[in-house]
């Protein structure tokens, strides 16, 4: 589709273009690709007025072409409100829906073979990509077909076999691989290298794998992320049987309930014993990231293939510091390491800087840096994000071996000035130092209750509570890292394009007579010799800071500006001219204006992600927005009380585009809000709606009506929602894998859980508790009791009581 971004594209004549598409060698990633060029066409031809009125009527005829059986979900719900697709959107997501309750009759129905051809996958010698993500529509029958000769030219029993096999195959579930592939003559497509099924939750992904491995001999990247259906033996057969692959991403949703970060009351788990179905394993280079995935499984693919190089077990619990280590000591190649809040700890510190192997193992390594045979010596990203397990005297070692890496994270770890000093490395193009501490401060609580403090006493105005704020931070339980440190790393790393350092207090420090360095001229150095593209700032970070950053903001794409910073009217009214390719933006614990949101959307056009989260001042109008149509994500916290529905009303007219919506704190919002939502925002993937006066008072009708949404919190709206509602959401929201609700809004109590079957795509859902709390201004005020949380995965169900709000 390179065609459709082309200049002279728009100007292509309607008899050419529907040619075109009726061309058998028509090349194209997805039919996604193929509308969203078709719409891009008849917009331009009718802002220049090519042709007569009753001529651009009939040009609307040519989306026809499309082949909307195969476009996703969220992409079809969101064209509703598009004048060219609004009805063939409204005719397609009655019938998936439909499709979704019983994946037999959308085959069943079909009885004609030009029928059949609109469920085809375009496919042709050219064809290099196939993108079917977002897809819940997608079977296993129709990738076969795909791949099958045309029916056209076949016998006409054989045709009729193979339309009734394709039907059976969706019945199907209990040993795909006893399939024969005798019935299926199918084609063979060697230029395709990549297939992307992620987000099609009725795939039987091991029906269609044996079929792949056959017609796509050269596949080198399959990505089905979100594919709960998949068995360990069907990885297996993947890369036994097409030896070229070198990346699988099989994603899963990482669990809320990790023991580093939360306090753990109960759990318990019910083990589903006649599914032999693996855990969630995402590899790149064979192998990504392992949610619940036991050691064993990860053991067995490091020893099938000798040269994995990316290795991502990110919030995999189940694996020990010493199986960590084990596993690492068999990727003799590992250039890419992801284990952010694992077990990972000084077992397996000491296998990275370990010379375990001999150097006739290591191929393409050079002995530059003295090294070489270490593994710790040739990694190019590391991610101990959230690794409590981590000492400062197993770090230093560590970051003294770290010599070629580009990409650090040590987020939430214990870290201080000497180990930064013993960093030996000068390629660094991202480094993450949020939230890190000293050996003497990792009481998280301790640090949060003092934030807390600060924040309430300067909302007060009140100078003993300020004073006192102030005490907790001079407290030794303060991150230690400082600005010394930061700079000499950042002297060595002039590529460096990525960094983060919300959390790190230390920053903030003014103390020159203990010769400890402003945090302005940590910022000078970097702005002299860096790049940014992405940054959170906290402690320390002020509108001097951002001024000394000078050019190196110039290239800055995404910027994230927490409790410690703060920024003045002046800096924020400018950051079009300071930051002109911004497309991320979050503002927290910042004064802010409507002038100061009014000058940030309309100047920075490329502006997608807003989020103004608990900021002094207030929002007054939401016409602030005006124009706000390339926003994406748009988050509202604390800042907009005044609300109501017809500023909602507003807000959908003026951000036409939002996917994701997050507000709290929107009191005089009610239940004709989700309406309002449901058509103004039909596509959304992700809406948190919090402290919302009575939005769910009267139950929930019209959300059901977004049925793309991936991501659902609804906490504190009103007590109306049933007691079925978590089965009721998931047969509704075909694509929803996280809920979170409240206990406070159910209207008989508590809520039903679903069985497995009843689940569908649902994989993650937290319930809040509270509890009444005796306050001095408010007597009876609701307080945080615990969270209970509900995973499904392959293998189990799991129900987890932890304290923390989740």
């Amino acid at each position: 589709m390179w065609a459709s971004s082309c200049s002279s594209f728009v100007g292509i004549p309607y008899n050419l273009l529907r040619d075109c598409l009726a061309n058998p060698h028509l090349t194209v990633d997805s039919e996604k690709n193929l509308a969203e060029a078709l719409i891009h066409w008849l917009d331009c031809n009718r802002k220049i007025g090519c042709a007569s009125t009753t001529s651009r009527d009939d040009y609307g005829d040519i989306l026809k072409e499309v082949r909307i059986n195969l476009l996703p979900l969220g992409f079809v719900i969101g064209k509703k409100r598009c004048r060219h697709f609004s009805k063939l959107a409204c005719g397609r997501i009655d019938v998936i829906s439909s499709l979704l309750r019983d994946p037999s009759t959308g085959l069943m129905r079909l009885s004609g073979d030009i029928i059949f051809d609109s469920i085809k996958i375009r496919l042709t010698e050219y064809t290099k990509r196939i993108d079917l993500s977002g897809c819940p529509q997608i079977t296993s029958a129709c990738l076969i077909f795909s791949v099958l000769p045309c029916l056209h030219d076949m016998d006409h029993n054989l045709r009729k076999r193979i339309k009734q096999s394709l039907v059976e195959i969706e019945r199907f579930d209990q040993n795909p691989f006893s399939i024969s592939q005798e019935l299926f003559p199918t084609l063979l497509f060697q230029s395709v290298h990549e297939v992307d099924l992620s987000k099609c939750p009725l795939l039987h992904l091991e029906t269609a794998l044996k079929f792949f491995c056959k017609s796509f001999p050269f596949l080198r990247t399959m990505k089905a992320s979100y594919c709960l259906n998949f068995r360990m033996k069907s990885l297996l057969y993947l890369i036994k049987n097409c030896p070229l692959v070198d990346e699988v991403d099989l994603t899963a949703d990482i669990s809320p309930v990790v023991p580093m970060q939360v306090s753990v009351i109960s759990t318990h788990s019910d083990v589903y014993e006649d599914m032999n179905l693996a855990s969630h394993i995402v590899s790149k280079t064979l192998v990504n990231d392992a949610l619940k995935a036991t050691y064993s499984d990860l053991f067995i693919i490091s020893l099938l293939s000798h040269s994995l190089t990316y290795l991502n077990i990110a919030g995999c619990t189940s694996a020990t510091d010493t199986g960590i280590s084990k596993l690492i000591c068999n990727c003799m190649n590992l250039q890419s390491l992801v284990v952010s809040d694992t077990y990972f700890g000084r077992n397996s510190i000491l296998t990275l800087c370990s010379d375990l192997h001999s150097p006739e193992n290591f191929h393409g390594v050079h002995r530059e840096h003295g090294h070489s045979t270490l593994l710790a010596s040739r990694l190019q990203e590391l991610d101990i994000g959230g690794c409590m397990s981590v000492d400062v005297a197993s770090l230093k070692h560590l970051m003294s071996h770290i010599c070629m890496i580009r990409n650090l994270c040590v987020r939430g770890t214990v870290l201080v000035d000497d180990v930064l000093f013993s960093f030996s490395g000068s390629s660094l193009e991202m480094l993450d130092i949020s939230d890190t501490m000293s050996s003497k401060g990792s009481n998280r609580s301790a640090l949060c209750y003092a934030a807390t403090v600060c924040v309430t006493a300067a909302l007060m105005e009140n100078t003993a509570a300020i004073a006192s704020a102030r005490e907790h931070f001079s407290a030794p339980f303060a991150a230690a890292v400082s600005c010394a440190a930061v700079t000499y790393v950042i002297k060595r790393n002039a590529d460096l394009r990525c960094f983060k350092s919300i959390g790190c207090r230390n920053l903030c420090r003014t103390d020159l007579s203990n010769g400890c360095m402003r945090a302005e001229q940590m910022y000078v150095e970097m702005g002299e010799i860096c790049n940014l593209e992405d940054v959170a700032f906290g402690w320390g970070f002020s509108s001097l800071s951002l001024i000394g950053l000078g050019s190196a903001m110039r290239s800055l794409r995404a910027m994230r500006v927490g409790l410690g910073a703060s920024l003045n009217e002046f800096v924020l009214m400018e950051l079009s001219n300071t930051c002109p390719l911004l497309e991320q933006l979050v503002l927290k614990f910042q004064i802010i204006s409507d002038d100061i949101v009014k000058s940030i959307v309309e100047s920075l056009r490329n502006l997608q992600v807003l989020g103004i989260c608990c900021c002094l001042g207030e929002l007054s109008s939401l016409s602030i927005f005006s124009g706000a149509t390339n926003l994406r994500k748009l988050s509202l916290l604390r800042m907009t009380p005044w609300m109501t529905n017809d500023d909602l009303v507003v807000l959908t007219q003026n951000c036409t585009g939002l996917i994701e919506l997050q507000l709290s704190g929107c009191n005089l919002l009610n239940s004709d809000s989700q309406k309002i939502i449901s058509l103004g925002w039909p596509g959304l993937i992700s809406l948190d709606l919090e402290d919302c006066g009575e939005v769910t008072s009267k139950g929930i009708n019209a959300l059901f009506e977004c049925k793309a949404i991936e991501v659902l919190t609804l906490r504190h709206n009103g007590r109306g929602i049933p007691k079925s509602f978590i089965i009721d959401v998931a047969s509704k929201m075909p694509m929803l894998r996280k809920l979170a609700l409240d206990l406070c809004d159910a209207n008989e109590g508590g809520f039903e859980s679903p069985s497995y079957e009843q689940k569908f795509f649902l994989r993650i859902v937290t319930i809040a508790k509270c509890k009444q709390e005796i306050c001095a201004f408010n007597f009876g005020r609701l307080a945080h009791k615990e969270n209970v949380v509900l995973e499904w995965n392959s293998k189990w169900h799991r129900t987890t009581i932890v304290k923390e709000r989740l």
